[in-house]
């Protein structure tokens, strides 16, 4: 398989992948070409590459910066904005479970701290409130384990990870 090649089936099946994961197609598809090309593309040349639009391309750009994954950079004696892609892979790692738990977990905990708060004094108010409790105390293994992942250094995540599954 030529290079090219490859980069396109990475750059496709990485657009691919992220939907299942409830990230924008597009977007991973931008990362997945700025992580490929190793270098610094304008918005012109992410545009061209993987025809798209302008506003497409900003939006998505943007998002990729608001998330930690993209940084902006000037080239000396060029106007235009260059953008690059974070290549340390644990560090997307951190950077994606830190995006995940402030959109996904944080909202469900607020939202389960709100609605376990049942006023009523019945025995199916009772067991809604035993529930959400659960939800609470589970959903919150679950915030823990990411704050753990975001907080560490990868040999002693995957030290411990290796420990758990002997």
């Amino acid at each position: 398989m030529q290079l090219s090649e490859a980069k396109e089936k990475y750059i496709q099946t990485w657009g691919t992948l992220a939907t299942n994961w409830g990230i924008n197609r597009t977007m991973a598809q931008v990362h997945a070409l700025l992580l490929a090309e190793g270098k610094p593309l304008s918005t012109d040349e992410v545009m061209e590459m993987l025809e798209i639009s302008r506003g497409n391309a900003n939006m998505n750009l943007r998002n990729l910066m608001e998330w930690g994954l993209v940084r902006k950079e000037l080239l000396k004696g060029d106007r235009k904005e260059y953008f690059f892609a974070e290549r340390d892979m644990w560090y997307l790692f951190k950077q994606l479970v830190k995006e995940r738990k402030k959109r996904e977990i944080e909202p469900v905990l607020s939202s389960i701290s709100e609605l376990k708060n049942v006023d009523e004094n019945t025995e199916e108010a009772k067991r809604f409130t035993d529930l959400m409790i659960e939800m609470e105390n589970v959903t919150g293994k679950v915030f823990n384990i990411m704050d753990l992942a975001i907080k560490s250094d990868d040999h002693w995540l995957i030290g411990k990870i290796t420990n758990l599954l002997k």
